[in-house]
């Protein structure tokens, strides 16, 4: 009895094991082609965040945007900007924050409007 158990055990984590390492194989295929789609505006966003020294989605946290809209951006930063003012009992830090969240959404911006211009035009 106890050789049959020990056969089904061993059986059971192959078949298991089999379902494991076609699953990590599916997920890595996955990401290799999520990695591709992204492309060259990942790849630019990434350099934006490291020169700004801010994540996009820190800027958004910062400036309280879920979409990026070129309005938004300016609306919101003028807002927290003026009630960040130092005159008014504000924060020079973190008035310096909205700016630098400003800067790293209209980067994004541009970074997203040049993507949107090269995928309009065809490549020669």
């Amino acid at each position: 009895m106890a050789k049959y158990l020990a056969q089904i055990i061993v059986m059971g984590a192959q078949v298991v094991g089999r379902a494991f390492a076609r699953a990590v194989r599916q997920e890595y295929v996955a990401s290799q082609a999520a990695a591709q789609a992204r492309g060259q505006s990942s790849q630019q966003s990434a350099a934006a965040s490291s020169i700004t020294g801010m994540s996009l989605q820190e800027a958004q946290q910062i400036l309280n945007m879920s979409t990026l809209s070129p309005e938004e951006v300016q609306k919101n930063y003028d807002h927290l900007f003026k009630v960040n003012d130092k005159s008014v009992g504000g924060s020079f830090y973190l008035q310096s924050k909205v700016v630098r969240a400003k800067e790293r959404l209209e980067e994004e911006l541009y970074i997203q409007s040049e993507h949107q211009e090269k995928q309009k035009t065809p490549e020669t």
